[in-house]
């Protein structure tokens, strides 16, 4: 690989369609998103809302706060953001101009307006369909595939925008096939740093913001809190726990934006936070965060192609086997080590299960940024995991796409029956 090449080219355009701002949990700010758009083209608010989204969809929305609502939770309280507060063109920021009174009206219309929410008849995982209806009038915003997916817009019968239905569709994203851990090392060593440093200098000012911003607040259950005061401030904790803080933050309402990777945020957060308090301790240049950076987020990227947007595995695990993998590089580790590190942590922590987007998801966020560093400890001590030790084979990259058919074929009964458990409770 070299600067010029397509490869080169390719991995930059990559980190610039992952690695994007968002305010919220990225799957209400998607409803939020869709009601703001539907919103725009009625002209008008609603007297009543109709909702239809996919299991996952309900699983990701149910328990997480959305921010600028005083607190709200849930699907109705998202919609009703999008629909008195949201600015469509900002996409995943929809919701970064609430004022305090449009968070009072947004509660007055949840009081006042009738809103139906349904679990939508339909074969994509990332499915949001929402319809609002004024007097006579209608206008309609349908998101498939991932999060800013606007697939159809339809106000009364005039057709604005219809888009084949797929999962993944819409965007002409990057062919995520060209990822591999050797030429991420590659690319990382390579790297000049002038190409990547508006996106980086962005995720670190965020990330890290509201990462500081959980260890101060009291958010949730304060995993962050809880693993500093309980084993101290040693980098290997403060790494879980100011990982852990920044999901804290995000899942109960923190209003400060987070940069995505495989559009999420606690994945964003997961991926990057991890590398940059390891690299702040170990006093590396900005050179050498920026490189490692560029392996924590393609390694996350490439192990979560193959699982999708959204399952019954947990996306940390991946950001966390990133962020590891970060880490071994910037003890020097090239392909060799950062690839047994990727395996080991695969193996620690592969079980962990999605069972949607709240407090809880800092612990599993702490959990899978331990096993990460377990998994690169392990192969400095000499220790490793082999292939037929479990799901781990022979090779990363059959490692990783044994995981991706785990996850993304396996796991379709497990994800069916954790959405079914919700839903009764």
């Amino acid at each position: 690989m070299n600067r010029h090449d397509s490869v080169y080219q390719a991995y930059l355009q990559i980190l610039a369609e992952e690695l994007v701002p968002a305010m919220g949990c990225t799957e209400p700010i998607a409803i939020a998103y869709a009601a703001a758009a539907a919103r725009e083209e009625l002209g008008c608010r609603p007297d009543r809302v109709q909702i239809a989204v996919s299991g996952n969809i309900i699983k990701n929305v149910k328990s997480v706060v959305v921010p600028h609502t005083g607190g709200l939770r849930g699907i109705e309280a998202a919609a009703a953001a999008g629909i008195v507060a949201g600015k469509a063109e900002k996409r995943l920021e929809v919701l970064s101009e609430v004022s305090e009174a449009q968070i009072k009206e947004i509660a007055a219309f949840l009081r006042n307006t009738d809103c139906i929410v349904e679990h939508a008849d339909t074969p994509f995982i990332f499915d949001i369909q929402i319809t609002l209806f004024a007097g006579e009038s209608s206008a309609k915003a349908r998101i498939v595939g991932h999060h800013t997916n606007l697939v159809n817009l339809t106000v009364n019968d005039h057709v604005l925008i219809d888009r084949p239905c797929e999962e993944g569709g819409g965007e002409n994203k990057t062919d995520r096939s060209v990822l591999s851990v050797e030429e991420i090392v590659n690319f990382a060593d390579i790297l000049d740093p002038a190409d990547v440093r508006e996106i980086f200098i962005r995720q670190i000012e965020c990330n890290m913001a509201i990462a500081e911003e959980g260890m101060r607040g009291t958010y949730g259950a304060c995993i962050g809190r809880v693993l500093r005061d309980a084993y101290g401030t040693e980098i290997h904790n403060r790494a879980r726990y100011m990982a852990a803080a920044g999901a804290d933050a995000r899942m109960n309402g923190c209003e400060l934006p987070v940069i995505i990777n495989s559009g999420s945020g606690n994945q964003g957060i997961t991926a990057s936070v991890p590398v940059i308090v390891y690299a702040r301790e170990l006093g590396v240049s900005e050179e050498a965060l920026f490189r490692a950076l560029a392996v924590s987020n393609l390694c996350t990227i490439h192990l979560k192609t193959g699982i999708g947007t959204l399952s019954a595995y947990c996306g940390a695990v991946s950001a966390g086997c990133g962020a590891a993998a970060g880490i071994a590089y910037l003890h020097g580790g090239k392909q060799r080590e950062i690839a047994h590190t990727l395996v080991n942590a695969v193996a620690i922590d592969s079980g962990i299960i999605c069972d949607g987007a709240k407090a809880s998801c800092a612990a599993k966020i702490a959990s899978a940024v331990d096993a990460g560093l377990l998994g690169y400890q392990m192969w400095c001590s000499g220790r490793q995991f082999y292939g037929g030790d479990g799901i781990v084979k022979k090779g990363i990259e059959n490692t990783i796409r044994t995981v991706g058919e785990l996850a993304h074929r396996g796991m379709v009964g497990t994800d069916k029956e954790i959405i079914n458990l919700m839903i009764c409770d």
